[in-house]
């Protein structure tokens, strides 16, 4: 019986959040049927030799560090080429000239003659194939891509993915025991704006080296470029080998700089990092967008954490855990 639902393709449906997927399945399936056309004409080598081959073909000799200009690939890539193809007998090395300290790959008599015939009665179908493949009224794929190839080299994807997460500028800063106060400070506001202060959080307040960082816990703080440090946050060891996350909070004047995302972030990632076991959090119904914030980040309410825990704060009516990745 056929399936009731609709074939789905899910980079397609993710749009641009697929974008690297996509165009990798995409490169995926050119370079399979150029394979297939590599083998059908006996070629002898692979599709990954091409850019070697023809920066070759159209400079002539080259330096390594001249083949990677050229090509855009890396160091290690074109001396891997380059030896599997000196293995054939199609490239060799030879001297510089006037410089016998630096080699250049050259193409030998067999590397010249096999591209002398790709030229004259492959490449000239390949092009036009793959532009009868890429180009339409008012489009033209090639130059799209070296669009976004310019863009690139501007800019990498790297870089304004993370300008787009954070465009207030925001960075981390470990604890030093010169930022104490700052602790004491940003947590004592958001307490005592809701609640009073309890046993364990003037313990926690005034002793963080003692009660977290010379435990083998951590103490982050968000900095602003323009207003200096404005929030903190704490992984705090538990007696049984968990850990606490412990004593978020942004300061009121710089609220809705998106800190509290930033530093969730973060500190998710130095959980990570330190390969924690359990994660969990104390928290009150009365903080609900602190709740939401967990919640969008993957905290799930947890009764277990309420028998373990829950008896550290009397205001404590919210307890949850974040499943961590197993190491």
């Amino acid at each position: 019986m056929d399936s009731p639902f609709m074939a789905q393709d899910i980079l397609r449906d993710v749009g641009y959040l697929g974008l690297a997927s996509r165009l990798k399945r995409l490169a995926d399936k050119l370079q399979a049927d150029a394979v297939s056309v590599f083998d059908t004409r006996g070629y002898p080598i692979q599709t990954t030799h091409f850019p070697l081959i023809a920066a070759l073909e159209a400079n002539g000799p080259l330096s390594v560090n001249a083949a990677v200009e050229a090509t855009g690939v890396s160091q290690p890539a074109i001396t891997r080429i380059h030896n599997a193809l000196q293995k054939m007998g199609l490239t060799d090395t030879r001297p510089i000239e006037g410089d016998n300290r630096q080699k250049e790959i050259f193409l030998t008599p067999a590397g010249e003659a096999l591209v002398t015939e790709m030229r004259a009665s492959f490449w000239p179908v390949v092009r036009e194939a793959a532009q009868q493949l890429c180009q339409y009224p008012q489009h033209d794929l090639l130059a799209e891509v070296a669009r976004v190839e310019d863009r690139l080299a501007e800019q990498s994807l790297a870089t304004r993915i993370e300008q787009t997460a954070n465009p207030s500028g925001l960075h981390i800063v470990e604890y030093t025991d010169a930022l104490a106060p700052h602790f004491d400070t940003i947590s004592r506001e958001w307490v005592e704006d809701m609640f009073r202060l309890e046993p364990e959080d003037i313990a926690m307040i005034e002793n963080p080296r003692s009660k977290v960082i010379d435990r083998g816990g951590t103490i982050l703080f968000v900095e602003d470029p323009e207003l200096g440090i404005i929030g903190t946050c704490a992984l705090m060891p538990a007696e049984d080998g968990a850990f606490e996350l412990t004593k978020m909070g942004v300061l009121k004047s710089a609220r809705g700089r998106k800190a509290g995302d930033f530093l969730m972030k973060q500190i998710l990632r130095r959980a990570r990092e330190m390969k924690l076991r359990e994660l969990f959090l104390l928290t009150n119904a009365k903080c609900g967008p602190a709740i939401r914030l967990y919640e969008k980040y993957g905290f799930r309410h947890d009764e277990d954490i309420m028998r373990r825990y829950g008896h550290r704060y009397e205001r404590c009516d919210v307890t949850m855990s974040y499943a961590m990745p197993k190491t």
